[in-house]
């Protein structure tokens, strides 16, 4: 069994998440969606056969345009939903999940860029997977999409002022990130550096060293919580009866 990993940029890759599961003993399946065969891409699986878990990732793409892969894996997500596998989704991996389940994704009227404050509800402050996080943090954000509106059954779990759904549960195993709580501080410098994140910063007129004092002010306290949060990911999605060493 193995927990499928949808990378969709060399920018978005699991950061803090990727020790935290093998570290368990998941096995990964990591597919490059944005890269052609030859080049080490991968497609996404036929089916749900040894499959315990699904990560899909973030990335500069958008949910709606035409990209190959983003039909495909929109119903994998929906599928895994429906067979109650676990299903996490980070930025756009969120949006995609939202999307599949009957959501609506669409453009931001002002992107946010570095770290935003984020509130958990009542019923993030009361669910197990936030345990031990805070009700109000500074998560990194990276995103000039969306959710704008929640799929049917879902709870909304965390907000920041420019935008309403930071997090939210859909069933019992499904969870959607907007923040990226599992980023590394090399990780927040690639954003910064890649020609989406140059962009993105110039429009907010946020500059590397304002980026940079974010990271001084904030970054110890968030990467503390990433790890808690991705320890409790770990523990409590992913039953230990499906861990195989690799």
């Amino acid at each position: 069994m193995s927990i499928v990993i949808f990378q969709h940029a060399s920018s978005d890759g699991l950061g803090r998440l990727a020790p935290a599961l093998r570290d368990h003993g998941h096995r990964l399946d990591i597919r490059r969606l944005d890269l052609a065969p030859a080049a080490g891409g991968r497609s996404i699986p036929p089916d749900l056969d040894g499959v315990s878990a699904v990560i899909s990732l973030g990335g500069p793409q958008n949910v709606g345009e035409d990209h190959p892969w983003m039909r495909a894996e929109l119903d994998f997500l929906r599928a895994a939903h429906e067979r109650q596998l676990p299903v996490i989704g980070i930025c756009l991996g969120a949006q995609m999940i939202a999307a599949a389940l009957g959501g609506e994704v669409g453009p931001m009227p002002t992107p946010e860029f570095g770290f935003c404050r984020v509130t958990q509800t009542p019923a993030g402050n009361t669910d197990v997977m936030l345990a031990g996080i805070p009700w109000g943090t500074h998560q990194f954000q990276a995103h000039a999409q969306e959710i704008r509106k929640l799929p049917p059954d879902s709870a909304l779990l965390a907000s920041s002022p420019g935008c309403k759904v930071q997090c939210f549960r859909a069933g019992l195993r499904t969870y959607g990130f907007q923040y990226h709580f599992e980023s590394l501080r090399d990780d927040i410098d690639g954003f910064a550096r890649d020609a989406w994140g140059r962009s993105v910063m110039q429009a907010l007129g946020l500059s590397e060293t304002d980026l940079k004092s974010q990271c001084e002010q904030h970054f110890d306290t968030f990467a503390r919580l990433g790890d808690r949060l991705c320890g409790n990911l770990v523990g409590l999605m992913f039953p230990a009866v499906t861990r195989t060493r690799a």
